[in-house]
């Protein structure tokens, strides 16, 4: 999974996408997706990782298979608020 952070006047933002999908662009119907690498662009990361910068986040983008169902069993992200674009899964997230 990669993995960026960056802290905002709102809090801390998180991108996170599995790995091989930087560049990537993915659709369905009118929205459109691009996993660029200048804001999903990171480091190389564990899902343990992840999953602690998620505990953090106020804010939280996730593209991937794997990262939105990390996401999800750790109770970040509810399964029924994730768009399938293509095949790969995105959600977001932003606590209050």
């Amino acid at each position: 999974m990669i993995l960026t952070e960056r802290q905002t006047e709102r809090g801390l933002l998180v991108a996170a996408c599995d790995d091989g999908l930087i560049g990537e662009t993915f659709e369905n119907g009118d929205v459109t997706l691009t996993v660029n690498e200048e804001f999903y662009g990171g480091d190389e990361v564990t899902p343990e990782t992840v999953v602690e910068s998620l505990a953090n986040a106020s804010v939280a983008n996730l593209v991937g298979t794997e990262v939105v169902e990390l996401a999800i069993e750790e109770g970040y992200v509810d399964e029924g608020n994730v768009l399938d674009l293509d095949g790969a899964l995105h959600a977001q997230f932003l606590r209050l």
